[in-house]
């Protein structure tokens, strides 16, 4: 592991997988969990933060990553999420603030 690569723990359908990254690889999480995961119907709106396809439920995240922007707040209350650590993974960028985060991807 290089000292600036990100580390990811990704739980899907009861799996769990090790991801590494580092920032600039991937624009936003979403695409990095297409790319590595291969997830049907996931991120339908391209990364918008409108189509609630890429929910997801994260631990670990830090630093400015926490903060919810643009349509993601309306967006999953639409889908009765409130809650912290429920996020549009195509919100999150790939940065350090990612690093150690447990991720688990929502039907």
């Amino acid at each position: 592991m290089t000292k600036d690569s990100i580390k990811l723990t990704v739980t899907e359908n009861d799996v769990v997988q090790i991801f590494e990254t580092y920032p600039g690889e991937y624009r936003n999480l979403m695409q990095l969990l297409k790319d590595k995961i291969y997830l049907d119907c996931f991120g339908e709106c391209g990364g918008m933060g409108r189509c609630g396809t890429c929910i997801i439920k994260i631990d670990g995240i830090k630093g400015d990553s926490i903060k919810k922007e643009r349509n993601e707040p309306v967006t999953l209350s639409r889908y009765g999420y409130n809650e912290v650590e429920i996020r549009l993974s195509c919100q999150i960028p790939i940065s350090s603030d990612l690093d150690g985060a447990i991720i688990e991807i929502l039907e």
